[in-house]
């Protein structure tokens, strides 16, 4: 909710709380969680796998009164089933989208970075870091096409996945070795039929159409596509870290922009203490409870060091 309207909730119960008071606050208490944002990302970049998106942020842009497009960015440890290791997710964020941020957020990080196919990644793989695709974006470009004008090639290409999604309902939940035996027994003959139908299928649609956009994306990001299956550890899309960005998304809608680039300095620790959607309820690294109209830090159990 945006200060100034909460300014004005107060005012109607005559307690005078201008919105610099408020904003002062806020930049007190991020200072103040400042180490506990440090030790959530040593927590988060020391897991094996990385689950990374971005969303834009308007920004207000000093001395126009118009606004500019900051980023945030969110990046997610999650090895649930296959290790005990708490989860959690990391929040950072950039005046733009540039590169660079994610190569600085992410450095020290070795292991799979799950994310979508925004250039800015690419640089960072090779050597410790390799990539891995969503199918989750590869299925949505076909499903944009199937709601534009449906075919019998969109329908065939979303029929086959969504048996593949079908495959990762059964084995949620279970260990990382099922996991992998059940992929390699069940999704790959999929996946390389699937392949060798979108290649055929290709050669028939005209270059320009939206359909043999659609394929050609998913073929040419193949390999991070189906990685997956190899590694019992990793997921087939990318969508914990979209949940992780959904608490954003909706706080977007309510307070239109950020005065600052330093108030958007300040998303990390809200977020990090209001997010909940990167985890399941069950979630062991911050449990948030509602207390009359605020919310209080129920339990933190964490595999790094206390944090006092």
């Amino acid at each position: 909710m945006p200060l100034y309207r909460q300014s004005e909730i107060y005012a109607r119960e005559g307690v005078a709380l201008c919105r610099s008071t408020l904003a002062g606050w806020v930049g007190a208490a991020s200072e103040l969680l400042a180490p506990l944002v440090d030790e959530i990302r040593r927590h988060v970049l020391a897991g094996s796998k990385i689950h990374a998106d971005d969303t834009p942020v308007p920004v207000l842009a000093p001395g126009n009164g118009k606004t500019k497009t900051g980023r945030l960015w969110t990046y997610v440890r999650d090895d649930r089933p296959g290790l005990r290791t708490a989860p959690a997710v990391w929040f950072a964020y950039s005046q733009d989208r540039k590169g660079e941020h994610p190569r600085q957020h992410l450095d020290g990080f070795k292991g799979a970075l799950q994310a979508d196919a925004y250039a800015g990644f690419h640089h960072l793989y090779g050597g410790d870091m390799y990539e891995v695709a969503c199918w989750a974006h590869a299925r949505r470009k076909f499903h944009d096409v199937h709601v534009a004008h449906a075919s019998p090639t969109t329908t065939e290409a979303l029929a086959r996945m969504t048996a593949l999604y079908g495959i990762e309902e059964e084995i949620r939940g279970e260990p990382a070795e099922l996991r992998r035996s059940v992929r390699q027994a069940r999704a790959r003959p999929m996946i390389d039929d699937l392949r060798q139908w979108m290649e055929t299928t290709l050669r028939s649609l005209s270059t320009k159409s939206d359909t043999a956009g659609a394929i050609r994306y998913a073929l040419s990001h193949w390999r991070a596509l189906t990685r997956y299956v190899e590694d019992g550890l990793l997921e087939i899309d990318n969508n914990a870290a979209e949940r992780a960005l959904r608490a954003v998304v909706m706080g977007r809608k309510n307070y239109l922009f950020m005065g600052s680039d330093e108030g958007g300095s300040y998303c990390p620790s809200r977020y990090l203490l209001i997010n909940r959607g990167a985890v399941a309820a069950d979630c062991e690294m911050t449990e948030l409870a509602p207390f009359g109209s605020s919310l209080r830090v129920a339990r933190l159990q964490c595999a790094t060091p206390t944090l006092g």
